[in-house]
């Protein structure tokens, strides 16, 4: 992938699925090497309703809490430009129990990637 500014489509697919499956596969290291990969100019992620916040932070937290208890389901993605919207299924590995999201992504020319989180409350 590309770390100039000005991501394809390609490049956004191919990084929105990899790290998925470095989540499912409980590969740390390659997860967060996508975003790295994905945003060499800075991380902002907002979990909607509540302010933007540096993403780096929030990824090392969200990976602590909920890697072992999560695998991921990716239900639809749609590439337009330099944004995608994904709809994924967050399954609870212990019971089953599903957590639906939609998490639209903006690549910035400056290498930025702003993250936001829908979550279906429960």
């Amino acid at each position: 992938m590309s770390t100039t500014a000005g991501k394809s489509a390609s490049d956004i697919n191919h990084f929105l699925h990899t790290q998925v499956a470095c989540w499912n596969a409980g590969d740390k290291a390659g997860f967060l090497a996508a975003y790295r990969e994905a945003a060499p100019g800075g991380l902002l992620i907002e979990y909607v309703g509540r302010p933007a916040t540096d993403g780096w932070a929030v990824l090392e937290a969200m990976w602590d809490r909920q890697s072992a208890a999560i695998e991921i389901e990716e239900v639809a993605l749609i590439v337009n430009g330099t944004e995608a919207a994904c709809h994924n299924r967050n399954r609870m590995r212990r019971d089953g129990r599903v957590i639906e999201t939609i998490e639209l992504y903006r690549f910035d020319e400056d290498g930025r990637l702003l993250v936001r989180y829908f979550i279906r409350p429960e």
